[in-house]
């Protein structure tokens, strides 16, 4: 972890800032503005990228990836620019949780691997961009953007060591843990080898 300087207050107000940049969802809204219908009906009901994808609509699914990314990051630097590195994982770890359990939607939100993703450059880009890489290597190879994204966070804490943020290993084991906590249902058809692939229909 790194060193507590800002007070606690400044720290509080910044989770909730972030934690309500991180609830919007920019799936839902694209979807809107694109016509694509309910996207919680459509797939495997989520609302990320990978599922606006399986609705045909490559723009939409890339604007999504991009401002699901931009939300945790933009957090996470405006909280490092104003206090310090402390609140920028604190905004790091409160905008993920948005993306997750985002207020407006019931707390019912995506699986959170491009918010997870745009974090991890904002508070490192190395970090980020191995974690990136690590997800289109799997994500080319098998076209299973879950198993992906389950080894791109399971690779992320020893990115960590490797580039000597031992300071960002709690929130990394944090972030890991949620990951594969929301991609429950993911490991299970994994397993079963009923996972739909990338490029899937809807």
């Amino acid at each position: 972890m790194p060193p507590f300087d800002s007070g606690p207050m400044p720290l509080m107000l910044t989770a909730l800032l972030a934690y309500l940049l991180g609830s919007v969802p920019f799936g839902m809204v694209m979807a809107r503005l694109f016509g694509l219908g309910d996207l919680r009906a459509i797939g495997s009901g989520n609302i990320g990228a990978t599922n606006v994808l399986r609705t045909g609509n490559r723009p939409a699914a890339f604007l999504t990836l991009v401002l699901d990314a931009a939300k945790g990051g933009i957090a996470a630097l405006i909280a490092g620019a104003t206090l310090g590195g402390d609140a920028a994982q604190i905004a790091a770890l409160a905008a993920f949780l948005g993306h997750l359990f985002p207020v407006w939607l019931g707390f019912r939100g995506g699986k959170g691997v491009a918010t997870f993703l745009g974090v991890l450059i904002a508070l490192d880009w190395r970090i980020g961009l191995a974690c990136c890489t690590t997800w289109l290597a799997v994500a080319l190879i098998f076209r299973l953007s879950s198993l992906a994204a389950l080894i791109a966070a399971a690779s992320s804490t020893l990115w960590m060591l490797l580039l000597g943020r031992r300071d960002m290993l709690v929130l990394g084991l944090a972030l890991t843990l949620l990951v594969l906590l929301r991609h429950r249902s993911n490991i299970a058809r994994l397993r079963d080898g009923t996972e739909p692939r990338i490029g899937a229909g809807k």
